[in-house]
C-alpha cells in the first residue's frame, strides 16, 4: 500500500490485520515515507497507523526495544512494508526540566544495555533512509565507514554536497583515532533521539518513537541530543550521575558525533545544514 492509498482500502487492511470494523478513521499528518492515522476499532481501541511504504523496519525496531528493554515505547499490534500498527499515546505539555531529568534515567538504563560488537545483526533505518549496521569490534571504523562516510557518499551522489566538503569530511575521517581516543563498550541506543521523537504527558515522558537502533558508543546518542536543543542541563547533570561522561565530549566529541545526523538531514533537507557540515568539518580540520 502507497502513502496514498484510499481510506477505504486502509480500512480493509486494517480491518483484517486487527480482527475489528474501524469506526472511525482520521488524517493527522504525512512524512517522507508514509500518512499518519488516528482509528478508533469498534472493539473500544484508538491506535495510531503509519501507511506508506518501508515500515517493517520502525516496527521491528520498536519491538526490540520493547522486548529488549525498559524503555516506553508504542506496542506494535501490526507491522509490514506497507501499514505499521501502534498504541495511540496521548500527549500533553513538552519537555520541563523534570521530564530531561526522567528521559536522563530512561536514556541512562538503555544505554546500560551491552553488547559484544558494534552495530546490529541487520540494518535499519534513520528516518526513511537506510542505515548500514555491519557489526564489528571498532567503533572508530564503524562510526567512520558506516555513519560519517556512508551518509557523506550518499548526500555526494544526491548532489546534496560538492567534492570539496566530500574531501573535508574524508579527512576529517583520517583524524577519528585522534578526535575520538579510546571509544566506551557497545550499547544499545534508540539512534534518532530528538524533541519530536520523545511524547510527554502530565509531565512525564509517555514514550519513545520513531528508532534508529544499533549497538554503539552511546556519546553519539547524547550529542544528538543536543543538535535541536532537545534536551538541557537537566538531563546531562542525572545522566552523568548515572554514567559519567568522558572528558572533552562537550568541548570536541558532540560536534564530531553530530555530523552524522547533520549528513541525514543534508539528504533529507539539503539548506542550511550543508553550512553546519562545513563549519564543523573546517573545526576539526581545519
Amino acid at each position: 500500500m502507497s502513502a496514498a492509498a484510499s481510506p477505504a482500502d486502509l480500512r480493509t487492511t486494517l480491518e483484517r490485520a486487527l480482527g475489528s470494523p474501524v469506526r472511525a478513521l482520521d488524517r493527522l499528518a504525512g512524512g517522507h515515507n508514509a500518512v499518519l492515522w488516528t482509528v478508533a476499532l469498534a472493539d473500544g481501541r484508538k491506535l495510531v497507523v503509519k501507511a506508506g511504504a518501508g515500515l517493517e523496519p520502525e516496527g521491528f525496531m520498536l519491538r526490540h526495544l520493547a522486548a529488549h528493554s525498559a524503555l516506553p515505547v508504542p506496542a506494535v499490534h501490526a507491522a509490514d512494508d506497507r501499514v505499521l500498527v501502534m498504541d495511540f499515546i496521548e500527549t500533553s505539555g513538552g519537555i520541563t526540566p523534570a521530564v530531561e531529568e526522567q528521559a536522563a534515567e530512561l536514556i541512562a538504563a538503555l544505554h546500560g544495555i551491552g553488547a559484544p560488537r558494534y552495530g546490529f545483526p541487520r540494518d535499519t533505518l534513520i528516518g526513511p533512509l537506510p542505515q548500514p549496521n555491519g557489526e564489528t569490534d571498532d567503533w572508530i571504523a564503524f562510526f567512520r565507514d558506516r555513519r560519517l562516510l556512508f551518509m557523506a557518499r550518499k548526500a555526494l551522489e544526491d548532489g546534496r554536497i560538492d567534492h570539496g566538503l566530500m574531501a573535508g569530511l574524508e579527512r576529517l575521517a583520517d583524524r577519528l583515532p585522534d578526535l575520538i581516543g579510546t571509544p566506551a563498550s557497545p550499547s544499545l541506543i534508540h539512534g534518532d533521539l530528538w524533541g519530536g521523537n520523545v511524547l510527554t504527558h502530565g509531565g512525564r515522558v509517555a514514550a519513545f518513537i520513531d528508532p534508529a537502533i544499533h549497538h554503539a558508543d552511546a556519546e553519539i546518542e547524547l550529542a544528538f541530543t543536543t543538535l535541536f536543543g532537545t534536551f538541557g542541563e537537566p538531563f546531562f547533570r542525572r545522566y552523568g550521575e548515572i554514567r559519567p561522561i568522558r572528558p572533552g565530549f562537550f568541548e570536541l566529541r558532540r560536534d564530531l558525533y553530530n555530523l552524522y545526523p547533520l549528513l541525514v538531514h543534508v539528504r533529507l533537507f539539503g539548506g542550511s545544514y550543508v553550512g553546519a557540515v562545513e563549519r564543523t568539518v573546517r573545526r576539526l580540520v581545519g
